[in-house]
């Protein structure tokens, strides 16, 4: 019976019906849409998210059976305070509308927000997951703080109630300088502003006009989640992550928790505590400084002292110098003694065989010598050839100018060894008088022409002098001459 229905004509369109080209109906149901669905709130999971070069932003709302394509144009997405994600469930704020070139309707999104605070949780763990994946909380990649930093960033408000506390801390700690980055701390331009500060911060030039922060402080005041959102927008924290200048958070109170957090260097529980955590406390470095001298100087005097006690241990092993020269002094004394008449005895004794000496060099006598050794020569002559007897006196000759050299040069020597010792005697003798002691510092000292040893002389004496190395000084007595009226037991002056 199908099949006969099936074969059967069906009835035919009236021939008055209106004609619609596709763009009038499409656009004729643009209009029914629009017009029904100016104004709707759309509750939904996102589903597929595409980001073209345009800038506009198409994804999907689907729930368990039907989905909606939703698209945010460009201007509109740059200052949403919610980027929509995969998977987040979110609340779209918007109007119906067609496209015609594909025939499907969607919806044109003018704002989006999560659908209640689990959903703004689960995004937040999605992304702590991923941004923890790629390395950015790890500790390693933390920068110990600068212990005295110069000028201090802080990223903030600077209308709140978080820098009159940071810049109060600061000044009652140890004043620095700080320069105040202005930026959004909610709301849609929270992220990017912040971001800004940061890397505005670390594209200042060391020792340029404006100086670059030594330390980073980026500070609000306590909120909910939503208010502190912004800190966990993906472009602050990577923002923080890559700042080359040692950031401290300090976001919300201490149980408020964002992403920025997990990649400062140094988390403060409050913006109070942060300026804390950027510098020392001013009067502990003077006191810390104070302690550290004071050490210092203690454990240099008990050095001294100890090394001073050591001096004086091996100076009472060694012997005295007194002791160490008493025997050279007293063989100085000897030879000293001895000198001038062993001199005189030898001068004597030249002066005698130099007087034998010149009786034999007399006329008269040089003759008869002479006489008498020509003589014997002529007796001696006769007895012996020429030959023999020339021969006979080059030998001696040879003798005696061999023996001539050698007295000579004994007699040299002798005489050298003398003038050496002599001028080592000397030279002992200048060493051990008291005039070389006078020139290592010492000092005689006489009275009424005497020397004195003793205090009690000195007091004794009517004038006193002071013999130095390059003279001697006369010093007038301070003491009046006694009389015998006067008491035996009358005090000195000195």
């Amino acid at each position: 019976m199908s099949d006969l229905f099936e074969d059967e004509p069906g009835p035919e369109p009236p021939d008055n019906a209106a004609e619609f080209t596709v763009t009038e109906l499409s656009n004729a149901v643009k209009r029914v849409i629009e017009g029904e669905f100016g104004f709707v709130r759309v509750r939904g999971e996102v589903g597929r998210v595409s980001r073209p070069r345009s800038g506009h932003v198409y994804l999907d709302l689907k729930d368990d059976r039907n989905v909606i394509a939703g698209v945010i144009w460009k201007g509109v997405a740059g200052r949403l305070a919610t980027q929509p994600e995969e998977g987040l469930e979110v609340v779209a704020t918007g109007r119906m509308t067609t496209f015609g070139g594909q025939s499907r309707y969607q919806i044109v999104i003018e704002d989006i927000r999560p659908a209640g605070m689990g959903a703004l949780m689960a995004m937040l763990e999605k992304r702590k997951k991923a941004l923890q994946a790629e390395g950015l909380f790890d500790d390693t990649r933390k920068r110990p703080l600068p212990y005295l930093p110069e000028v201090i960033g802080v990223v903030t408000s600077p209308s709140g109630a978080v820098i009159r506390d940071i810049l109060h801390r600061l000044r009652d700690r140890f004043p620095r300088k700080v320069l105040i980055w202005p930026v959004a701390v909610q709301g849609e331009k929270c992220a990017p502003e912040v971001t800004r500060a940061i890397e505005g911060f670390n594209r200042l030039t060391p020792g340029g006009a404006l100086p670059r922060p030594d330390l980073l402080i980026v500070a609000r005041g306590g909120g909910s989640i939503e208010d502190l959102w912004g800190f966990n927008e993906e472009s602050v924290v990577r923002a923080a992550a890559a700042s080359t200048i040692p950031l401290i958070s300090a976001v919300g109170h201490e149980t408020d928790t964002t992403l920025i957090d997990f990649v400062a260097d140094q988390r403060a529980p409050t913006p109070t505590a942060a300026a804390e955590l950027a510098v020392p406390v001013r009067l502990d470095l003077l006191a810390w400084v104070d302690a550290q001298d004071a050490r210092l100087t203690r454990g240099v005097t008990q050095a001294i002292g100890q090394r001073r006690q050591r001096l004086a241990d091996l100076a009472r092993a060694l012997p005295r110098p007194a002791n160490l020269v008493a025997a050279a002094a007293q063989r100085f004394d000897l030879w000293s003694e001895r000198l001038p008449k062993a001199l005189i005895a030898a001068a004597q004794r030249n002066r005698l065989r130099l007087a034998d000496a010149a009786a034999l060099l007399r006329p008269a006598a040089l003759r008869r010598a002479m006489t008498d050794r020509r003589r014997v020569l002529d007796q001696a002559a006769s007895r012996l050839r020429i030959s023999l007897v020339a021969r006979d006196l080059a030998r001696k000759r040879e003798t005696y100018d061999r023996l001539a050299q050698r007295l000579s040069a004994a007699g040299r020597g002798q005489v050298t060894g003398w003038a050496e010792r002599l001028d080592a005697l000397e030279r002992l003798r200048q060493s051990l008088g008291y005039r070389e002691t006078l020139k290592r510092g010492y000092a005689v000292v006489r009275g009424d022409g005497a020397v004195v040893t003793t205090k009690v002389r000195a007091e004794t004496a009517n004038a006193l002098e002071i013999e130095f190395a390059d003279g001697r000084l006369a010093l007038a007595s301070r003491k009046p001459a006694r009389s015998k009226a006067e008491t035996p037991d009358q005090g000195s002056l000195f």
